[in-house]
């Protein structure tokens, strides 16, 4: 069981929002320990920017998922606090979540009921949803996420790619100020992630914040505009996606077919790291001009075919933050 909260007071219970600079989504301080010592979540800052698409990442164990369920109510911090579109969490939870939509830890879905059927529940479940218009709004969820074809299909039938659109459908019946997914794409083909890929960068050109944890570096690069780094329940950083990137340094990659000499002139000029992959030899980037260093290749015979230092990705930066891989149980 969980110890008993010890949320801090919050004074601005009441209201539409919080401080100017809070975002859409705030903590200060935020903290779970679980009964026998163990520290899920330790004093967590975050501020997510309204309209973002916002990047949750973490390896195994990193405290991405008990973030997210404090976010939304599920279970009370230790201490600290949070605020949703300018709330207290979970003391607000009747008032933010209507203008949530949320798929955390995968959907829970009725096996027995069709896809259609598992919607229309979900919608009448929501006091705020008119049972007038159930049937046009469970029908553009459906099409909105590639499901209309299979939607007289029972649930238990469905493939978990499958499953994670009908979940991220429901997330979709009502229009969202903030939507929250966790894995969003996770067994979906390569297709399918391009399709929910899109899905999210609509989402938020039409206003809505998004906040998504992944295991999946390359997706956060592509359809995420921030994002933060969590590692053993702290936060390590965050920022804009691109400043995250240029915080990591790049490497130097010489094309050639001479590879073992050019990689003997490079640790000749100094230069640490080098890797011989293929046609290719990278390195960290030559602490003086690029030109000398290139000018040397040529001198000593080395046919050069490309030179050049490649933009460091998201992955770089996670492993230069971190000290480690990326887990994909994340």
């Amino acid at each position: 069981m969980d110890q008993p909260s010890a949320t801090e007071p919050d004074p601005e219970e009441t209201g539409e929002g919080g401080g100017a600079g809070d975002g859409v989504i705030h903590t200060h301080a935020l903290t779970k320990r679980y009964r026998g010592g163990q520290l899920a979540v330790d004093g967590l800052d975050l501020t997510v920017p309204a309209g973002s698409v916002f990047g949750f990442l973490g390896p195994n164990g990193s405290g991405k998922t008990t973030t997210i369920r404090m976010l939304m109510g599920l279970i009370e911090p230790t201490s600290g606090s949070a605020r949703v579109l300018g709330h207290p969490m979970p003391r607000a939870a009747r008032t933010v979540l209507p203008h949530v939509g949320a798929l955390i830890e995968g959907p829970a879905l009725y096996g027995f009921l069709s896809g259609r059927d598992n919607l229309v529940r979900y919608d009448a479940a929501d006091p705020t949803a008119d049972p007038r218009t159930r049937g046009t709004r469970v029908g553009a969820a459906l099409d909105r996420v590639g499901l209309a074809a299979a939607a007289g299909k029972k649930a238990k039938a469905y493939s978990l790619g499958m499953k994670q659109r009908l979940g991220l459908a429901a997330a979709l019946l009502q229009p969202r100020r903030l939507l929250v997914l966790d894995e969003p794409t996770n067994g979906l083909d390569p297709q399918g992630m391009r399709e929910i890929r899109s899905l999210v960068r609509e989402l938020a050109s039409d206003g809505t914040t998004v906040f998504l944890s992944s295991h999946l570096l390359d997706e956060i690069e592509q359809v995420c505009t921030h994002a933060a780094v969590m590692a053993r329940g702290r936060l390590i950083t965050q920022g804009s996606v691109s400043d995250l990137a240029a915080g990591a340094r790049g490497r130097l990659v010489v094309t050639t077919p001479d590879t073992a000499d050019a990689a003997r002139v490079l640790k000749e000029q100094g230069v640490g790291d080098v890797v011989i992959a293929e046609d290719r030899v990278t390195s960290d980037p030559p602490e003086g001009e690029l030109s000398a260093v290139n000018a040397a290749l040529v001198t000593a015979g080395v046919r050069v075919r490309g030179f050049g230092v490649e933009r460091a990705s998201l992955e770089d930066a996670f492993v230069a933050l971190t000290g480690e891989g990326f887990d994909v149980a994340g």
